[in-house]
């Protein structure tokens, strides 16, 4: 996981505070934007779970506070709703500007009705999940309710919500009442997942019914049985981060792997701006090579030498496990540890030259079974002979010439 701090100003030239999270072991195909719960933050534990089942699909996710929340200044007495969607369309252009433009929308609770609110005044958009989402924001007024008559007769309450106090005004309030959510679910041209506990006690389940029916096709259901409001139980936040993810891939561009043709074995392909990073077709299969960060790699993928080494421990494993089945031995399972490194030459013809270095790979094996000492013995001695060793210790030819 690659998680990063950033800030960014909303448009009353408040700071806003976010976390932006990339995949491990790869650039994102896709930047997804989340828009949190009300009153909650960025760092719910279910949005660090959704989050992080986007990433470990490609996705790059940027969760934030918004205005008057969590790290974010300003003040929350002074926001509304329309603070919120505000504050999703400045976290999509700083993403354009930094990164690359946000193309899903995520939102839960009332996030998820912002979620679906801001969507249209954000182009690159092409997909939005809410999950727990009211049908309408006015839903708020029923958190509220025991301070309703204080806040319409005063101008402000103090509100008691979880373990927090919040001074709620009267704006924020008729901000709730501004525009039906279905009349922006009619002409809001984007695939829609909705997706709600038929338990939710805080946001009734007839919300996604009535979403659903507002809403445009291409629109899907995902019902979230057992699941609560807050999606407490990690194994529900990371169900929901991964369906969102494979749903997704049905209406984003999420380029597959395009490498040429080729009647060789592999094919690998470097762009001038890849640095490290490079695509490979090996066989059938689709993997990354890529060099240390240390080197100023990415860390995508194994190294061209580890990618031997592997072709080496790979090919020992499969020789001893064909050599002892043969041999009717109880080989249980064979480890190979192998790594590869340059050592200065004992024994070449030129010892005095700085550069003469031989390459050398150590390897290790861990044979498990009843095997006796001579058994072990002689697979030490198979060991060497494994195509890849013999391969490593022939003379090798590459021949090498243009693709016109």
């Amino acid at each position: 996981m690659n998680l990063q701090k950033l800030t960014f100003k909303n448009k009353d030239g408040d700071t806003l505070v976010g976390r932006l999270e990339l995949p491990a072991d790869q650039n994102p195909h896709n930047f997804a934007l989340f828009a949190h719960c009300f009153t909650c933050g960025k760092n719910l534990s279910a949005i660090k779970h959704i989050s992080r089942a986007l990433t470990a699909n490609g996705f790059g996710v940027l969760r934030f506070d918004f205005t008057g929340l969590g790290e974010s200044e300003g003040e929350f007495a002074e926001t509304n709703f329309s603070g919120n969607i505000k504050d999703l369309v400045v976290a999509a252009e700083f993403l354009k500007e930094h990164y690359q433009s946000p193309t899903l929308l995520i939102g839960h609770s009332l996030g998820g009705t912002a979620a679906l609110y801001s969507a249209a005044s954000i182009p690159s958009i092409k997909a939005v999940a809410t999950i727990a989402a009211p049908s309408n924001p006015s839903h708020v007024k029923r958190l509220l309710k025991g301070s309703l008559e204080d806040i319409e007769q005063r101008g402000a309450a103090i509100v008691k919500l979880g373990d927090r106090e919040f001074t709620i005004k009267k704006q924020f309030l008729d901000d709730l009442d501004k525009t039906p959510l279905s009349a922006v679910l009619q002409s809001l041209n984007k695939s829609i997942l909705i997706m709600h506990s038929p338990q939710d006690n805080l946001v009734a389940i007839k919300n996604a019914e009535e979403i659903y029916k507002a809403g445009r096709h291409p629109k899907s259901f995902i019902s979230l049985n057992g699941a609560d409001h807050l999606l407490t139980d990690q194994n529900d936040s990371r169900y929901v981060g991964q369906v969102i993810a494979q749903w997704a891939n049905r209406y984003l561009d999420i380029e597959n792997e395009k490498l040429p043709d080729t009647p060789h074995q592999v094919v690998a392909s470097l762009g001038a701006s890849d640095g490290f990073t490079t695509r490979m077709k090996v066989g059938n299969h689709y993997q990354t090579a890529d060099e240390p960060i240390k080197v100023g790699g990415n860390d995508f993928g194994p190294s061209p030498y580890e990618l031997v080494s592997a072709g080496l421990s790979a090919c020992t494993a499969m020789t001893l496990q064909m050599y002892a089945k043969r041999k009717k031995w109880p080989l249980e399972n064979v480890e190979v540890h192998t790594s590869h490194s340059k050592i200065h030459s004992e024994d070449c013809e030129d010892c005095e030259s700085p550069n003469a270095k031989l390459d050398t790979f150590e390897r290790e094996l861990k044979l498990t079974g009843d095997l006796d000492e001579s058994q072990q013995k002689r697979l030490m001695e198979i060991a060497d002979k494994c195509p890849v060793h013999r391969t490593l210790h022939a003379t090798v030819w590459v021949n090498t010439k243009l693709i016109e």
